[in-house]
């Protein structure tokens, strides 16, 4: 998908973003009250709200807190919907948070990947035929919101088809924000409350995206959304030092050879407009990739999915894993459980499912899939660095916490490290291990205005891979602490 700088695209992109910022104002109501409402009673949630609740999800553990599903308009004249999955904090949810979660790919479901493999009270069966309990849910801290965004990503959709032709980021932004105010209107509970995102990979780039819209429109009284905080995990930040960093992972974990490395080295420039003009360095690249064919990228040291994948599944994973074209960083499907994203498949195109969550009747069913290639081949526009967005939202006291599971070698720790440098903040508290269970959880270190840590022996999604010290982790952000320090 590359992030091709033709004129007449940017012009469009950036009129579009206008259009749909402007129609987002004219559809979001003001908040009585502004940010000093009452709270509602919990159990007289507003008429919207409580006409998606799920009461029948096929083999649903039975739990104590309610959960609800469907769809937020959030552009009428296009028919513009997202969908969305909430659930309430297991106890005295009036008085928890609201955590926002957002996958990246981009083109991926937040549903398929946050809610039901990593950190939802819900994770799908081996046989993808029903539910079982989450232990270490989030929902035990927080009332969790789930977004399949932007448009075409799982069960979310436009009735008109252009909208498809200019998604990127500040597309998935204004959307995602307008989705908010939508959803508000049906919780109007829950507007006051601590408002946090959360997410990893490509939600790197739409987490501080989205923060930074929210911050500068609260300046509006009547919009004002209650944020306090970020966690990005594994994010994607800095194209240039993303990239870096993932050559850099591979050579020092022996997936490449020296002379690869050395090319890479001797040719590569990844701070230029266009790094693959350059043949030896392209070719070289696509070496890295070829290696990592071989073996799960965002777990280098677990299982793939050979037996739920044909060889011809196998064979075109190199065309979407590296593209010359691009500066964009490759996607390539694995987790833990590297067969994970096969169960979600087939739970949510179950007919009892999708009527459940209320996105068909359960006849006319919708062709949701884990991630959306084609929306990640097509994105329109992506920021070369979020780093000006960090420094923006540091200045203005918001609680950031970026993670990294050390295993991972799609946004390796050596990306995030090489990235965060770029805002030079000076250290509070030096590298230091933190625990959990008496062992070592991995490292940290907090900055003026940040908090950098990583996960011993996670991959990319790294609650699937350490989901008790993941909860640990969480409360410790919600708390504003360190991660616990003592074994």
């Amino acid at each position: 998908m590359g992030v091709r700088r033709r004129r007449g695209v940017t012009f469009v992109v950036k009129a579009m973003g206008l259009l749909i910022w402007a129609l987002a104002l004219f559809w979001v109501e003001p908040v009585v009250g502004g940010r000093h409402g009452q709270w509602l009673d919990h159990d007289k949630e507003g008429v919207l709200g409580s006409g998606d609740q799920v009461t029948d999800l096929p083999g649903q553990p039975t739990v104590g807190f309610r959960h609800y599903a469907g769809y937020v308009t959030v552009n009428e004249n296009n028919g513009r919907a997202l969908f969305y999955w909430f659930y309430e904090a297991a106890a005295r949810p009036e008085e928890k948070p609201l955590l926002l979660w957002l996958n990246g790919g981009p083109g991926c479901s937040s549903v398929g990947y946050g809610a039901t493999q990593e950190i939802g009270p819900f994770i799908v069966h081996s046989d993808g035929h029903g539910l079982r309990f989450n232990p270490y849910s989030w929902n035990k801290e927080a009332n969790m919101l789930f977004l399949e965004s932007p448009v075409g990503v799982g069960f979310s959709y436009s009735n008109t088809t252009s909208d498809y032709t200019i998604l990127g980021d500040n597309f998935t932004a204004n959307d995602s924000y307008a989705f908010l105010h939508k959803w508000f209107e049906k919780f109007p509970s829950y507007r006051n409350q601590s408002f946090y995102i959360a997410g990893e990979s490509y939600a790197g780039k739409y987490i501080p995206e989205l923060a930074e819209l929210i911050y500068d429109m609260n300046k509006n009284p009547s919009l004002y959304i209650n944020l306090k905080g970020l966690m990005l995990g594994n994010p994607e930040t800095s194209y240039a030092e993303d990239w870096q960093g993932l050559v850099d992972y591979a050579w020092s974990h022996a997936v490449v050879s020296d002379e690869t490395y050395s090319t890479i080295k001797r040719s590569c420039n990844f701070k230029s407009d266009d790094p693959w003009s350059n043949d030896y360095c392209s070719k070289a690249v696509d070496e890295v990739f070829k290696q990592y064919k071989a073996i799960d990228i965002y777990s280098l040291y677990t299982p793939t999915c050979t037996p739920h994948s044909t060889e011809s599944e196998v064979e075109r994973m190199p065309v979407r894993m590296f593209k010359s074209s691009s500066k964009m960083m490759p996607r390539i499907m694995g987790g833990y459980d590297p067969c994970l994203d096969q169960y979600a498949k087939v739970f949510y195109n179950r007919a009892d499912v999708q009527k459940a969550l209320h996105v068909s009747d359960g006849n006319h069913l919708k062709n949701w899939s884990i991630c959306n290639h084609k929306i990640f081949d097509d994105w329109k526009d992506s920021k070369p660095s979020v780093i000006p967005i960090y420094k923006k939202l540091i200045a203005a006291g918001l609680r950031i916490w970026v993670y990294s599971g050390d295993t991972d070698g799609r946004v390796p720790v050596l990306s995030t490290r090489y990235s965060l440098s770029l805002l030079g903040l000076p250290v509070t508290r030096p590298w230091s291990p933190w625990f959990h269970e008496k062992q070592v959880s991995g490292w940290f270190q907090e900055y003026k205005g940040l908090t950098f840590a990583t996960f011993r022996g996670a991959g990319h999604a790294v609650p699937i891979f350490n989901p008790s010290s993941s909860l640990v982790f969480f409360q410790s952000f919600l708390a504003g602490e360190s991660p616990p320090c003592e074994r």
